[in-house]
């Protein structure tokens, strides 16, 4: 077998790639009508896309992994990104985007994919610092990624994004076949093709009504048919996979404390990191004129990046924590930095380097946070259940972000001050939205403190070798 920390590196560098799909079309996102000709309505899916197939293919995925082997899963997700990735480059108009970019979405599902493996075949050692490192991947890829993007869009043609992007995932394609060993832990018994077809529609609809309530408008036809039917069809879904022998996901496991609280966290968790992508890079690059700092894409996004380097020197710190503290008190910290980063943004953001504080701040905030959380699921279900679980932790944080992403954008589009005839968003709009994410923050630090501590933190790794 490979060397374990070759295995750590390869798993962290594919969360990496795949955090990276999220905001590689930053750059570009305001000039995509003009690029691709077509209405900011429809330019808007490139980036639904991508959310909706990240939310919708995670547990699936998970899944998959536990049945039929996690490495298996991890490739066939690199294999959709790489041909995702060729498919926008080639195209000349918004539909092969629109197809590129959710088939680049459904690379998500290698984080939760990742973790499950390395608590399958990492001595128990090693195995917090490495859930900590791969956790981080999530903020990371996303924070390094912008500025790298804004590079290439300054400098070459907006295509090379994509092929970039096709690279990447070529090269960790090849590093996962080479380097990461096979699944030897499955879970028998046959595929939940209705579970899987229910739980897609039902999140299909419930994160289309909240990504584009903002443009539909709350109480439209489409926004509350697709909302309310979605949360029916979920309703109906987990009423089947109570009464069937083989669910897509055990809901009594995810119904146990530690796990239903966790994942309850992980909802506010993603919506106070999300706040962020949105509110401060828009805050840095406004003009001094209104309130902002007049900063450029690229500027801007060195400003954030901290954030991101923050949470991958504190993963291995975060791992050997969370055996000396546990888990639980890890999210408890992480929960407690984002509401100092929140309150300290509402006392102070007259300055670029107020800014810069306040993200280091929700780099300690979500590396402490996002290390907890798996470890919490790990530690709180069988074996056999792990991909799954993960997948769903993963999904609860993409709901998080999901509705931060239509609260706060909703609030930055309302509040608005005159720019040379353009609206954009005030200050009281960003000040709105820092109090959403210290909400979130207190919200997530609230749920934290009622998760049950398992005394031996080990004593749920039990053996299901095939």
């Amino acid at each position: 077998m490979p060397r374990q920390g070759a295995i750590v590196a390869v798993l962290a560098i594919a969360g990496l790639a795949s955090s990276f799909m999220f905001t590689l079309v930053v750059p570009i996102q305001a000039k995509l009508p003009e690029l691709l000709n077509a209405s900011r309505e429809d330019t808007a899916w490139v980036v639904t896309a991508t959310l909706l197939a990240a939310a919708v293919s995670t547990p699936i995925a998970g899944r998959l992994g536990d049945m039929y082997g996690k490495r298996r899963i991890v490739l066939i997700l690199l294999g959709l990104l790489i041909a995702g990735s060729v498919t926008a480059a080639l195209s000349p108009g918004i539909g092969g985007i629109i197809v590129g970019r959710a088939l680049q979405g459904a690379v998500t599902g290698v984080v939760p994919l990742g973790i499950s493996i390395m608590r399958d075949v990492l001595h128990e050692d090693r195995v917090d610092a490495a859930i900590a490192l791969m956790s981080a991947t999530l903020g990371v890829g996303g924070a390094i990624g912008m500025p790298v993007s804004a590079i290439i869009t300054e400098t070459s043609d907006w295509h090379v994004l994509f092929w970039m992007a096709a690279g990447l995932g070529v090269v960790v394609f090849v590093l996962v076949a080479l380097v990461v060993p096979a699944s030897v832990l499955r879970t028998a018994g046959r595929f939940d093709f209705a579970g899987a077809a229910g739980l897609a529609v039902g999140l299909t609809g419930v994160l289309l009504a909240v990504s584009r309530g903002n443009e539909w408008g709350w109480t439209s036809p489409a926004t509350l048919a697709l909302g309310l039917g979605g949360l029916v069809v979920l309703l109906a879904w987990g009423w089947f996979e109570l009464r069937i022998t083989e669910p897509l996901l055990d809901l009594r496991v995810a119904a146990r404390p530690a796990v239903l609280l966790t994942n309850l966290a992980s909802v506010a968790m993603g919506f106070s990191l999300f706040a962020s992508n949105v509110s401060y890079p828009q805050m840095l690059e406004l003009p001094a004129s209104v309130g902002g700092f007049g900063l450029t894409l690229f500027q801007a996004s060195l400003i954030v990046m901290p954030a991101g380097l923050v949470m991958m020197v504190l993963s291995p710190f975060s791992g050997r924590l969370a055996r000396t503290i546990g888990p639980r008190v890890l999210l408890i910290m992480g929960a407690s930095a984002l509401v100092v980063a929140y309150g300290y943004s509402l006392l102070w953001a007259s300055e670029v380097w107020h800014l810069l504080v306040a993200n280091l701040l929700i780099g300690v905030g979500i590396g402490f946070g996002y290390a907890g959380m798996p470890m919490l699921i790990m530690r709180s279900v069988p074996q056999h259940e792990t991909g799954a679980s993960n997948g769903l932790n993963a999904l609860f944080r993409s709901l998080g972000t999901s509705i931060a992403a239509a609260v706060v954008g909703a609030v930055l589009a309302a509040l608005t001050v005159d720019h040379g005839g353009v609206a954009v968003p005030s200050p009281d709009a960003f000040r709105l939205s820092f109090a959403l994410g210290l909400g979130a923050a207190a919200a997530a630090l609230a749920v934290a403190l009622f998760i049950p501590q398992r005394r031996d933190p080990h004593e749920a790794r039990p053996s299901l070798r095939s």
